[in-house]
């Protein structure tokens, strides 16, 4: 078994980037197209702010420092019957201080390229600016639709100096306040008037079920590279410099006709290096991107030692009940003679309380075994929402219990064992019916998990399990 002093190589980080060649073998189906919504603008506009007001969820970062937004933000919604995608994009004009403009500019463009309609946002209290006189040039350089947004306008004061962007040419001004909600059904209206005619069966085709895959890890472990594979192109921007992902970014992709949706989430630290407002932001989303999760992929770099971050994502996993694969990316680069068996063993031995856990190896800049990841997510997927018949789970039951009777209580009576029923999927739940709930001791409940698991689908997931007595106590476990 590795350890973290001895046997482990090192590496210089290198940026990682999807190369054109890159092949995964997925089939190439043509995609629902949904309309997109891109907001655009200088720093410091409140495009974020404006996202989360009209997703009506706090998905993007909002904080004053300007920079925060770098990647394309995603968020699906549905308005008065339309679906569109909503994208929220970094600060035109922005000098980006970890040296990342050009990817944060790329980004921008290519949700300039996509767009069916642009939400061009300006500070009507900061007046017209040359930054936004950019940005016009940029946007009436698309011949797309545009909807010219004059955010920050707290008292209706303000509302006249919206007439200072006539000059843009981009159209009269749409006023509004996010701070004091003001003109949102109007701003709404307007976007609905602006997109595209609906394609049929809209509903319906956007709100196919997706299996969503949060994919977490310390920093720099190749989580945004992973995801331009699976996407097949630059969607989140991929850097040497630690922290680059901010924000939880959403990214749907096809998979042999499968649509799924990849999260990629912000690099943590440990809590004592978390120093910013931006830091704790970006914990939260990643905290919160495991709760979305169908299946999280938690992942490791096969030339680092696995270290308290990862414990700590592995507890977050667990107690969120998620089916988890454990990734071990940049597997290219790890030249310490450790065979896979090896760190399988190594992680077996670190995360003693997930022993079913999948363990995949990938090298994500040249996408290899990026589908078999995908592949077995699925199967994580489809066996965190099967359903066993009771008579099954009985028959299993009666056979553990025969093999291995529960400790009597603590009387010295036997402790009684009715009948078992499964009341919920994802994460499966099993509700045991018992004449001493609380006499169940936790040895003996793990000892019920593992005959459960050995029996039932639920081989590589966790399975909650509670355990009633005849009267309201209750005792439960899950794994």
């Amino acid at each position: 078994m590795p350890h973290p002093d001895t046997g482990w190589a090192t590496c210089r980080n290198r940026a990682t980037t999807v190369s054109p060649h890159m092949k995964v073998s997925a089939k190439r189906l043509p995609k629902i197209v949904v309309p997109k919504v891109v907001i655009v603008g200088r720093p410091n506009v409140g495009k974020s702010t404006l996202f989360n007001w009209i997703a009506e969820k706090r998905i993007a970062i909002e904080d004053p420092t300007a920079g925060v937004t770098r990647d394309r933000l995603v968020q699906r919604v549905e308005i008065e019957g339309r679906v569109f995608d909503l994208i929220d994009t970094g600060g035109m004009g922005f000098d980006d201080p970890d040296g990342l403009t050009a990817q944060i500019d790329a980004q921008i463009e290519s949700g300039l390229t996509e767009a069916a309609l642009i939400l061009f946002v300006v500070d009507v209290r900061s007046g017209l600016l040359p930054a936004d006189r950019e940005v016009a040039r940029r946007v009436r350089r698309t011949s797309t639709p545009v909807v010219l947004v004059a955010n920050k306008a707290d008292d209706q004061k303000f509302d006249v100096h919206a007439h200072d962007f006539d000059e843009l040419g981009i159209g009269p001004p749409l006023v509004v306040s996010v701070r004091q909600n003001r003109n949102r059904e109007d701003l709404v209206q307007s976007i609905v008037e602006h997109l595209p005619e609906a394609w049929p069966d809209e509903l319906e085709g956007a709100g196919l079920p997706e299996m969503k895959l949060t994919i977490v890890g310390r920093r720099n472990v190749g989580k945004s590279t992973f995801v331009n594979a699976l996407a097949h192109e630059e969607r989140v921007i991929t850097s040497p410099v630690a922290g680059t992902t901010r924000d939880s970014v959403d990214v749907r992709f096809e998979v042999d006709g499968h649509s799924f949706l990849a999260i990629d989430t912000p690099g943590l630290r440990r809590a004592k290096s978390r120093k910013s407002d931006i830091d704790f932001y970006s914990t939260h989303r990643a905290q919160r991107s495991i709760r979305r999760a169908d299946v999280v992929l938690l992942f490791f770099d096969a030339s680092e030692p696995i270290g308290k971050v990862d414990k700590q994502l592995a507890d977050a996993v667990a107690d969120g009940s998620k089916p988890v694969v454990l990734v071990v990316n940049k597997w290219d680069l790890y030249a310490g003679g450790v065979k896979q068996k090896e760190w399988v063993e190594y992680l077996r031995e670190t995360f003693r309380t997930m022993p079913w856990a999948p363990v995949e190896f990938v090298t994500a800049t040249s996408a290899r075994n990026v589908k078999a990841v995908v592949d077995t997510a699925q199967r994580l997927f489809r066996q965190s929402r099967s359903r066993v018949p009771t008579a099954k789970l009985n028959t299993i039951l009666r056979s553990a219990i025969a093999a291995n009777q529960p400790p009597p209580d603590t009387r010295g009576r036997p402790v009684r064992i009715y009948y078992a029923t499964q009341v919920e999927v994802a994460p499966p739940t099993i509700v045991l019916s018992t004449s001493a709930a609380k006499s169940v001791s936790e040895p003996y409940k793990r000892y019920l998990l593992a005959a459960l698991r050995k029996q039932t689908p639920f081989r590589e997931v966790p399975i909650k399990l509670f355990v009633r007595g005849r009267t309201k106590e209750e005792a439960a476990v899950g794994d």
